[in-house]
């Protein structure tokens, strides 16, 4: 790896990448060389000016699958879909990055600036349900949102809900970002048959605090609005706390659980935070970066939660944590739902899901 060109300040990494989640551009892992910018170029490149601000790439690719199974017990839901790769909203502590380095990118700033989208999804969907024998709900994305800013211009999510109802399969959708409401009459027809349910993404009540970790996703007002008129429209919702992030914003959730119930919420859940492999170099970076004076204790706690390490890939404790602090999330998360969330049931319905007529289907051969 190559790390004697010019070494650039955090600060002024921040600068360079003003508008964007990561703060640096990590090295790839499966690359032999490691770039950094020329000394010659650093003057241009710290110049603020907005025509030098990181544009989005849009790349097609073709899927081979779209539907895949979740080998985690962590996880109630048993198949995922990810239209996209890489993702725009740019949040800090995402556990997707990582997926970028099999691209030969980086899961820096090149997991915010570059995004694959599956051109031919809505085919692939299609054969693979003709084919689906059993009618266990598909989660909507497992790994990056199905509603970042891309959608509002490609919209393959809109499409592949449109797929869920013409066979009448359950879905549950995952977003931070208002533009599912674009699609609001494609939900109603799903929530018609108990074939959908939403959960709002809401780690936070400081808007400060969500311009800098998730720098392009809906306002914390707007995700509220959501979870309103997903409500109003008789579209099952509920919020999901995630990532919980000690002395950052755990002293939000009582405050989020009470507004999103009083937003028509039905059900709540929340993880902590765990930052595996180069996400803790790109999470620590931005942490450092933007809240110095806490950055520590932050740290500190975070590593509290997972044994002494930032990083949990175990099982059964990845998602909520152990020790001392994971308690007291546990008990401050309780208390709360139970404060304000009444015991509402909801169960898909997997009784309209049919297999198609196979003899009036011709699988593809490419």
């Amino acid at each position: 790896m190559n790390t004697s060109c010019l070494d650039i300040s955090n600060q002024q990494r921040s600068f360079l990448y003003k508008g964007r989640g990561a703060s640096i551009a990590p090295p790839n892992k499966f690359e032999k060389h490691y770039h950094e910018p020329l000394t010659m170029d650093l003057e241009y490149l710290l110049k603020d000016d907005e025509s030098k601000s990181i544009p989005t790439r849009l790349i097609p690719v073709e899927a081979k699958s779209m539907i895949n199974k979740v080998n985690s017990p962590d996880i109630p839901i048993e198949y995922s879909l990810n239209p996209y790769q890489g993702c725009e909203h740019g949040c800090s502590y995402c556990y997707a990055r990582p997926t970028h380095e099999y691209w030969g990118l980086n899961a820096g700033i090149d997991f915010e600036q570059t995004v694959f989208y599956k051109i031919n999804a809505v085919n692939v969907l299609r054969n693979e349900l003709y084919v689906k024998k059993d009618a266990e709900p598909v989660m909507l994305s497992g790994n990056t949102d199905c509603y970042q800013p891309a959608e509002r211009k490609l919209e393959l999510t809109r499409k592949i809900l449109k797929v869920f109802l013409e066979f009448n399969h359950p879905v549950c959708i995952v977003t931070k970002n208002a533009l599912i409401l674009r699609d609001l009459e494609i939900l109603k027809n799903l929530a018609a048959n108990n074939l959908v349910f939403v959960y709002v993404s809401i780690n936070t009540i400081d808007e400060e605090i969500r311009r800098k970790m998730e720098p392009r996703t809906s306002s914390i007002a707007n995700r509220f609005k959501i979870l309103k008129t997903l409500s109003n429209n008789s579209i099952p919702c509920g919020v999901l706390i995630a990532p919980v992030i000690p002395a950052l914003n755990n002293m939000h959730i009582p405050h989020i659980l009470k507004s999103s119930w009083e937003n028509g919420a039905m059900d709540a859940g929340y993880s902590v935070v765990r930052l595996n492999d180069i996400v803790s170099d790109i999470f620590k970076n931005w942490l450092f970066t933007h809240f110095p004076e806490r950055a520590e204790k932050v740290w500190n706690l975070i590593a509290q939660l997972h044994g002494g390490k930032v990083e949990d890939k175990r099982f059964g404790v990845r998602m909520k944590g152990e020790g001392v602090m994971a308690e007291m999330i546990k008990q401050l998360f309780l208390i709360n739902k139970n404060r304000y969330f009444r015991k509402k049931h909801f169960e898909f319905n997997k009784s309209l899901f049919k297999e198609k007529n196979l003899s009036n289907f011709q699988l593809n051969l490419f």
